[in-house]
C-alpha cells in the first residue's frame, strides 16, 4: 500500500487524543484515502467496524481512554481487516495473538504508518 495506493482506500483511524487524530485524519485524506471515523474510544470503535460493510484497514491506539483496545483489534482480525497499532506502550503489552501486528511509537509519521500498513496488508 504505497502512499500513492491510499486513493480511495477506507481506512479506520482509532484514536482517544483529538489532535493526533485530526492530524492523523487530515494526512490520510491528503493521500486520498477515505478516512472512517476518527473514534475515541472502544464503544465507539466496536459499533463502526461492526457497521462498515468494507475498511481497507485500520489504524488503532492501545490505549483509549483507560480501556485496552484489543476487542477492536479482535474485531478488526476476525474480518480479516490489516490493522496497525500506535501506542506510548512497548511491545510487551501486546498480546501474544496480535504478534504479527505492527506496534508504531506514538506519534507516528504518515509515512510510517502507511508502510506498516502496506506490510500488513
Amino acid at each position: 500500500m504505497a502512499e500513492h495506493t491510499l486513493q480511495d482506500h477506507r481506512i479506520l483511524v482509532i484514536e482517544d487524543e483529538y489532535l493526533l487524530a485530526m492530524a492523523l485524519q487530515g494526512k490520510l485524506q491528503d493521500l486520498g484515502a477515505v478516512v472512517l471515523g476518527p473514534v475515541g474510544n472502544l464503544d465507539d470503535a466496536l459499533a463502526l467496524i461492526q457497521s462498515e460493510a468494507w475498511i481497507d484497514g485500520a489504524v488503532l491506539d492501545i490505549n483509549l481512554g483507560g480501556k485496552k483496545a484489543f476487542p477492536a483489534a479482535d474485531l478488526l482480525t476476525e474480518r480479516g481487516i490489516p490493522f496497525v497499532f500506535t501506542t506510548g506502550y512497548d511491545d510487551l503489552i501486546i498480546p501474544e495473538r496480535f504478534g504479527n501486528a505492527p506496534r508504531l511509537q506514538k506519534p507516528a509519521d504518515i509515512s510510517t504508518i502507511v508502510q506498516a500498513l502496506a506490510g500488513v496488508s
